[in-house]
């Protein structure tokens, strides 16, 4: 499964992460359906690095021509300027395999919690940073997001 390649890849690249998006709504127990993979990181330069070289041995490219050290030298200018919110990576030959790396928000400042799926526990956000990280971002989804997690408080 890919959530769980993904989960053990970072693990091994000693890369800090939690999911969010609609993985972590999931796992957390409101119905909802997704594609991609969200995952916040510290906003480490090193962290990064050791994200992009996980991911890239599972066959994930960048879906923009920058690495590393230029999303995290230029990550203000980008969010400011450019509207970018993720970074993010898919899989050339499969297009249902993408990851997001949020560069809005730093792990570190993040509530997270642990859930087993099978013999994976998998590091995602709690209900009330995934609540707030939806807020800051109001789409038709998120709002939906939202209502679901609430009643499951």
């Amino acid at each position: 499964m890919f959530i769980e390649e993904i989960v053990q890849a970072l693990r091994k690249a000693r890369v800090r992460f939690g999911l969010a998006g609609g993985y972590a709504v999931a796992l957390h127990g409101a119905v909802r359906g997704t594609v991609d993979i969200n995952i916040v990181i510290p906003l480490e330069k090193k962290q990064f690095r050791a994200a992009q070289k996980a991911l890239s041995q599972l066959g994930l490219v960048s879906r923009l021509p920058v690495d590393a050290d230029q999303v995290f030298d230029f990550r203000e200018e980008y969010i400011a300027n450019r509207n970018l919110l993720a970074w993010d990576f898919c899989h050339p030959q499969d297009p249902s395999k993408r990851v997001d790396i949020l560069i809005t928000h730093d792990i570190r400042e993040q509530e997270v919690t642990r859930i087993r799926a099978g013999e994976l526990v998998i590091p995602i956000l709690g209900i009330h940073s995934l609540i707030a990280m939806k807020k800051a971002a109001g789409r038709p989804q998120d709002l939906e997001d939202i209502r679901a997690l609430g009643s499951l408080q």
